[in-house]
């Protein structure tokens, strides 16, 4: 597998890049990492925390938690009062882009590509805590 001359999505600085993963630069994709593990401490003590209290506490945009949750790596807990959209059919996700009968139906045309597929909330659960979803997660 080759690389790619890309422009960083953050910074527009151009980079080789591997054809998988965000379009970060090293030096940028260091510093998401670095916010990423922010809201992952913040939410281990306060994960009941909305978008903006997450914010508010970490310093971090909205809009980058909103991404953070759009890319799987956040979860809404049950039971949440708002959740994100389903970018295909609308309905309500806990993260991910997409719920999982619109994957499916993304999917069937991508030979089993990866798509960020988000969890359809049940209504009986109780309230829970928003958490960060990673392979590398400490106990």
């Amino acid at each position: 597998m080759g690389f790619t001359v890309e422009c960083c999505e953050n910074c527009g600085t151009l980079f080789n890049y591997p054809g998988f993963g965000s379009k970060y630069c090293p030096l940028c994709r260091e510093e998401d990492t670095k916010r990423r593990d922010t809201v992952k401490e913040f939410l281990r003590s306060h994960g009941n925390a909305n978008m903006y209290e997450i914010s508010l506490a970490t310093g971090i945009p909205e809009k980058q938690v909103k991404q953070y949750l759009r890319d799987g790596m956040l979860e809404i807990p049950e039971g949440s009062p708002i959740y994100i959209k389903c970018e295909c059919c609308g309905c309500d996700i806990r993260s991910g882009r997409w719920c999982p009968s619109c994957a499916a139906r993304l999917s069937a045309g991508t030979k089993g590509s990866y798509v960020s597929v988000g969890e359809v909330p049940r209504e009986s659960m109780g309230p829970g805590k928003m958490r960060f979803i990673g392979r590398h997660e400490k106990k």
